[in-house]
């Protein structure tokens, strides 16, 4: 009997310790001070961007040339195509992932994710009124990217969005330059 309730408690235990996890790990949130855009028309975003800058992670390592294409599946879903060229193994990479509102639809926030149930908060904190040049910050000031429609950003903007970027506390020293030039 004894033995009964040890495992018990152990399967509540881990269940608890699962439901924790899972939960802190798909946390969507924007960084203290950041404000997402708003209104904000995801139609209008959708389509082909290049990554002018970013802050570097792991599943970005390496890469150049690295593209977003944003699509919808539904009324709520959108189709993430991360893409880029690992310059050491000479090869493309791609990820493909899905995003939804994480707040309300008319506010840049969104929740992406690419791995199964777990999401991450993307959020648009400035665009510009075409929707040719955006500032994109991630759960915390571990993520941030400078995306254009162009593979340039014009310098009076760059400017302006690593201001921003700073003032909310981005050290944008660490900021990886991608670069879009085809080999």
């Amino acid at each position: 009997m004894r033995n009964k309730v040890y495992i018990m408690l152990g399967l509540a235990a881990g269940a608890a310790a699962a439901f924790t996890f899972f939960t802190l790990s798909s946390r969507v949130s924007i960084p203290r001070g950041a404000k997402a855009v708003s209104p904000f028309d995801t139609k209008k975003y959708l389509g082909l961007w290049y990554e002018i800058a970013r802050m570097d992670f792991k599943f970005e390592k390496g890469l150049n040339q690295v593209t977003a294409t944003y699509s919808l599946i539904d009324d709520e879903t959108i189709r993430v195509d991360n893409r880029g060229y690992n310059v050491k193994d000479q090869e493309w990479k791609q990820s493909i992932g899905k995003a939804k509102p994480a707040g309300a639809p008319s506010e840049g926030r969104l929740k992406v994710s690419f791995f199964g149930p777990f999401y991450a908060g993307y959020n648009v904190i400035a665009i510009d009124p075409e929707y040719r040049y955006a500032l994109v910050a991630g759960n915390n000031l571990k993520y941030l990217w400078l995306l254009s429609r162009e593979k340039t950003m014009p310098e009076e903007i760059k400017e302006n969005y690593l201001k921003q970027a700073r003032a909310l506390g981005y050290d944008t020293n660490q900021l990886v330059w991608t670069d879009q030039t085809r080999l």
